[in-house]
């Protein structure tokens, strides 16, 4: 059985993207406002267990990787998904439910990440706490020389009650990706370009030399893609 366990974002305005001379890459920029309606995301990316689920109802092969023991623990992030695997999952969750699931907006999942608190760095504030520091002091999180993925879910919850926004995986978002998409995207629920190359996507990488992202970075590959440090979470309109 697949739990959705969600939590509602209420509607309003934040401000999305990053202006600081720090960290702000020129695809988090212009900073501008954006208001999204209100929406429901969950509170942890979609596990092996639950992905299990989905092979086993509808015949699907699994993704790359799936017989790996690095990978095989329930409670890990199901890694190695392709976006149109991301997407299709959605749609399996929305069949068996009647629920509009889906994958969240770049726009969505921002506002998700920053917990209801303008302007912070990261989920839980503008500094890297000691935990995240300790990774960086442990040569098992210095490049691929860690081999796996945590269980979601080990990270302090955000404003939200969202787990794991900023670490352990990319996860996909809806959207195609475009660099420059901040300089003419509109001003409410923002869905990105209307065509493109790569998929655009949020959160950290366990597999990365750094294992936190901002709550403002992106990423983006091709949909086809399928990675190990790659998975999704469920988004809902309400």
């Amino acid at each position: 059985m697949v739990d959705a366990d969600v939590v509602t974002i209420p509607a309003g305005v934040f401000l999305m993207g990053c202006e600081s001379g720090e960290f702000g890459n020129r695809n988090e920029r212009p900073a501008h406002r954006v208001d999204v309606d209100a929406f429901a995301i969950a509170r942890l990316p979609i596990t092996r267990r639950q992905y299990a689920c989905f092979l086993d109802a509808t015949d699907r092969p699994p993704p790359p990787h799936w017989d790996d023991a690095r990978f095989a623990a329930p409670e890990q992030p199901a890694v190695g998904t392709n976006w149109f695997d991301a997407v299709d999952f959605c749609a399996w969750m929305a069949g068996r439910t009647g629920a509009p699931y889906r994958l969240p907006t770049e726009a969505e999942r921002e506002k998700a990440a920053r917990g209801g608190v303008e302007g912070l760095n990261y989920p839980w504030g503008n500094d890297l706490p000691d935990r995240v520091e300790g990774w960086m002091d442990d040569p098992r999180y210095k490049g691929d020389d860690f081999d796996r993925p945590d269980p979601v879910g080990q990270d302090p919850a955000n404003g939200f009650g969202l787990h794991n926004m900023a670490d352990l995986i990319h996860e996909w978002c809806a959207d195609w990706y475009d660099a420059d998409y901040y300089a003419h995207s509109p001003a409410a629920n923002p869905l990105g370009p209307s065509d493109g190359v790569r998929r655009a996507s949020r959160g950290g990488s366990w597999r990365h030399q750094v294992k936190v992202t901002r709550c403002a970075a992106r990423s983006s590959i091709p949909p086809d893609r399928h990675f190990t440090d790659y998975g999704f979470r469920l988004a809902l309109s309400v």
